[in-house]
């Protein structure tokens, strides 16, 4: 309960300041996030091509589409941690804005996740978003539908979208065991949480 009063009282202050840094941070660097065939279909107008972007510390992202009661939600999977978030019900009319939803489901899941940083960085870390179609990073498709299959299970006991308490099961989902590099030693698995906190703390 102290942990969502926390994230409320955070994410009502920095809504105040997106708009003042939200231009600054275009200026410094842009993330990309490649799209699933599926979504790009969904989201045509935001797809460029040919982007040489500086995606900063965190490198690239994958995002993919899933459906709960007919409501279109993303999955987005950072490349380098495997760090998930989920965007859920978005619609058409949210495009225009999917940056500062973006940013929002990042910002909050990190602090679910106890990984506290100020938005103002986290916004300058991100900057500007560039959607790309596939990479085909079969690594992170591999996984991301791994997550989808444990998300299905999930969506039969919560029933609907609306009961789904997407923070704690991204949060499920970014504390399972994952694998880093080739090695096969127990010291080589982590969880993406912990590799998410390496890269910030640098």
């Amino acid at each position: 309960m102290l942990r969502l009063i926390l994230l409320r009282k955070i994410l009502a202050h920095k809504s105040a300041t997106f708009q003042d840094t939200q231009n600054h941070c275009h200026q410094l660097r842009r993330t990309k996030i490649h799209t699933t065939k599926k979504l790009e279909k969904l989201v045509k107008k935001l797809i460029t091509t040919g982007q040489n972007t500086d995606c900063g510390i965190l490198g690239k992202w994958n995002a993919t589409v899933f459906y709960v009661d007919r409501k279109k939600c993303w999955l987005i999977t950072n490349g380098l941690t495997k760090y998930n978030i989920i965007l859920t019900d978005i619609k058409s009319s949210d495009l225009s804005k999917i940056e500062q939803i973006f940013k929002d489901a990042l910002f909050g899941q990190l602090i679910y996740d106890g990984i506290i940083m100020d938005f103002e960085n986290l916004n300058s870390i991100i900057g500007g978003l560039d959607f790309l179609p596939t990479d085909n990073d079969r690594s992170t498709t591999g996984f991301q539908n791994q997550r989808l299959g444990e998300l299905d299970w999930w969506k039969h006991e919560f029933e609907s979208l609306e009961n789904m308490p997407i923070k704690d099961l991204t949060n499920r989902m970014n504390t399972s065991p994952i694998r880093i590099g080739k090695g096969s030693k127990m010291s080589d698995y982590t969880d993406s949480i912990e590799e998410m906190k390496k890269i910030l703390s640098e």
